[in-house]
């Protein structure tokens, strides 16, 4: 009576494992995934919705912001007050000229916040994920000095000089590689522009930040309040 039981049970043992074994093996989608997007509306004028001048970055950022550094040399001594900003799954840094890649705290946080706002808004808009490339960070004198003989019409007394302040590009951004190889349709700068600025907008309205758009840097220069 056993020896006949295990001979019905074995088959059904059997065709179960393998079953489980095919699940598991299942092939990957490795079609294209497109876009299919979504309630996207940016804002109304980009301007008027970032009009944040110079004055009022810089008022804040010398009240939340470290002293300004005469060089890199004397950043290094500060490292114990800055967050350093490197490539991470928020955002991507630009090869910095002009800047270094540090931040005080509650900038290096609205950066984080800026960039895990942004992915998530790509997602519930139907999306592929890229990521806000950061262009310009803390700035030494030396630094201004050189970026002015450069562009004249940079400023002597930039808000970048005391660590509260960054630009994020709004002509470029980093596209996402899914994990899997799978290929991902390009989202155009354009679209990601639209929804950067509603996440920015956002921020903004809740007085996380001033911002001011800047059209011949390509960029949203942003300061933490």
């Amino acid at each position: 009576m056993n020896a006949r039981k295990n001979q019905i049970l074995f088959p059904i043992t059997f065709i179960i494992a393998l079953l489980t074994l095919t699940a598991g093996c299942k092939k990957k989608d490795m079609s294209l995934k497109v876009n299919e997007p979504r309630n996207i509306h940016g804002v109304v004028s980009y301007k008027r919705s970032f009009p944040d001048l110079n004055e009022k970055h810089l008022a804040i950022a010398q009240n939340i912001g470290i002293k300004p550094l005469e060089d890199r040399e004397e950043a290094e001594s500060m490292k114990e007050q800055l967050i350093h900003i490197t490539d991470n799954k928020f955002y991507s840094v630009d090869s910095l000229t002009h800047s270094i890649p540090y931040l005080i705290p509650r900038a290096s946080e609205l950066l984080d916040t800026i960039g895990s706002n942004f992915l998530d808004s790509l997602t519930s808009k139907g999306l592929n994920p890229n990521q806000i490339i950061i262009t310009s960070v803390l700035r030494t004198n030396k630094d201004v000095k050189r970026l002015r003989r450069r562009n004249g019409n940079a400023s002597a007394n930039s808000a970048h000089c005391y660590g509260a302040t960054f630009d994020v590009s709004w002509k470029r951004f980093k596209k996402v590689e899914d994990e899997d190889g799978r290929p991902l349709q390009d989202v155009s700068s354009d679209t990601l522009k639209l929804v950067l600025s509603e996440v920015l907008r956002d921020l903004r309205q809740a007085d996380k930040c001033y911002i001011k758009y800047e059209l011949k840097q390509g960029c949203f220069h942003i300061t933490a309040r």
